[in-house]
């Protein structure tokens, strides 16, 4: 194998014709020159240099790594740079997914208190639910996955994320979402059976699941007329009057709840968000600096 640092003393050698003048332009010693360009052409399989008198010249193996060497160490060096300025977050992307709720309040402040700090890191943002999002992940089609799970489902998920590194960021509380007309609008507090008989607008696939579960711990299967991923959607449905739906509140707070009013349902219902990534992708600068972030805007 050709090491760089053997290429550089080649170069010195070739410019200044002999190993003593190289040695004074590099700073190190004769020997050190000469131990350096015994290994260097014992790596090429070949003669790279032969003494002319006093001076040192380059065979013709010598002569074409010389050449060579001029871009390998340019390249080398813009890589270097590259990577120093990504170590320093100077430089360097991270791919973000996330749920829309998350979308909409946590990383708008995240990304611009990176943009602020780390001008030179790009980041790029889709958005999907989980598990897609944490397959995505795994599949290296992203960097950093905002997700999330149920409380009630934890136990039988826990295991989900043993491979990644798990980043808290805060517990997302359901609440009820009824017409300004309802019932139960100007209620503090709402059981789920109290809406057992109600039309039910129902979110993503996995809250759609879980509104099945919950509905089912509390003794009734929901109808559910209208099923859509688009929170402004659901928010909208409830306002015309159509029906009822629980929510996780990021959702409710990203959404103008016009029409509809807000009650806290029992027994309570939460969601633990967090952010997710892989244990090598952590150690790399930009990723941990977005994470930190993300937690910094989750207290907020």
């Amino acid at each position: 194998m050709i090491e760089a640092r053997h290429l550089r003393v080649l170069r010195a050698v070739a410019a200044s014709g002999s190993f003593s003048a190289a040695a004074r332009e590099l700073g190190c010693t004769q020997p050190a020159v000469s131990q350096q360009m015994k290994a260097l052409e014992q790596s090429a399989g070949t003669p790279l240099l032969v003494r002319a008198g006093r001076e040192m010249r380059l065979t013709q193996a010598g002569d074409a790594l010389v050449r060579h060497a001029a871009g390998i160490l340019a390249g080398l060096t813009a890589a270097e740079e590259e990577v120093a300025a990504i170590a320093g977050l100077r430089a360097g992307r991270v791919r973000l997914v996330s749920f829309p709720s998350g979308s909409s309040t946590l990383v708008p402040t995240a990304l611009a208190a990176m943009r602020a700090e780390h001008p030179g890191t790009r980041i790029s943002l889709v958005e999907a639910e989980p598990p897609r999002s944490v397959e995505m992940l795994r599949e290296g089609d992203c960097d950093v996955a905002l997700a999330f799970r149920y409380a009630s489902a934890a136990t039988a998920d826990a295991g989900e994320w043993d491979d990644l590194v798990v980043r808290p960021l805060l517990t997302d509380r359901l609440v009820g979402l009824v017409p300004e007309g309802h019932r139960l609008a100007g209620a503090e507090q709402v059981r789920m059976a109290d809406l057992a008989e109600e039309p039910w607008i129902a979110g993503c696939p996995r809250c759609r699941r879980h509104l099945v579960d919950i509905c089912e711990s509390a003794g009734f299967t929901p109808s559910i007329d209208f099923a859509t991923d688009d929170y402004p959607a659901v928010v909208g449905l409830v306002g015309a009057g159509l029906g009822v739906a629980v929510l996780p509140e990021l959702a409710v707070e990203s959404v103008r709840a016009k029409g509809a009013r807000t009650v806290a349902v029992e027994p309570a219902v939460e969601r633990e968000v967090v952010a997710l990534t892989l244990p090598d992708l952590a150690r790399v600068p930009a990723v941990a600096a977005t994470l930190a972030q993300l937690e910094r805007a989750a207290t907020r």
